[in-house]
């Protein structure tokens, strides 16, 4: 039991510092005697749990997603409705891939021109979840009419990824401020128009 356990830090420890490695140096010019240096392993103990760099960044994906999912799960058990939930989100989507170097990998490493096995996966998972919230929110009658949910997510997304993009030059990208600002211009465009709440002077008010 004891072994397992110190095997299973061991492998964490090293997709860990694998998505440090990979987030800074890219998957090219990334090496595994990098990224064993970085964990305080030897290159034998990394070989032991990854045959190859490839097997290494799969799982750094896999573990980046896994964290993208409970963040978005969580975000739609939040009351106040699916837009709310979408704003929620972005928030802490946004704030993950300032302050966590594994999720920040697990999404470059999807779009990465060097590497064979890159298939957007994780901005796939995001944009086909954004684009589902937003069908349910249209069913709820939380859009505004006329508003198309593929045609939005698309955007969404897109601006979303800029944000991830452009964070490697200026870190205020990230910031939840520019969140705020975004959602400030955005959600007006998108939200069904509610009624305002009736007054005690309101036709139909119970006095």
């Amino acid at each position: 039991m004891v072994k397992q356990e110190r095997a299973a830090r061991t492998k964490e420890n090293l997709i860990r510092s694998a998505a440090e490695v990979f987030e800074r140096e890219g998957y090219a010019v990334a090496s595994l005697t990098a990224i064993s240096s970085q964990a305080g392993v030897s290159n034998g103990a990394l070989h032991f749990h990854f045959a190859s760099k490839e097997a290494l960044a799969r799982e750094v994906e896999q573990a980046a997603a896994d964290v993208v999912h409970k963040l978005a799960e969580a975000s739609r058990a939040a009351a106040g409705g699916l837009l709310h939930s979408l704003v929620d989100a972005t928030a802490r989507l946004l704030a993950a891939v300032a302050e966590d170097p594994l999720v920040r990998a697990g999404f470059r490493l999807g779009h990465d021109p060097s590497r064979k096995g890159g298939d957007g996966g994780l901005w796939r998972w995001w944009s086909a979840w954004v684009q589902d919230l937003l069908v349910q929110a249209q069913r709820e009658g939380e859009l505004a009419r006329g508003v198309a949910p593929a045609d939005v997510a698309a955007a969404f997304v897109a601006v979303t990824a800029g944000f991830e993009v452009l964070s490697s030059l200026e870190g205020g990208w990230l910031s939840p401020e520019r969140a705020g600002r975004f959602w400030a211009f955005l959600l007006p465009l998108l939200a069904a128009p509610h009624p305002p709440p009736s007054s005690p002077s309101s036709p139909g008010a119970s006095g």
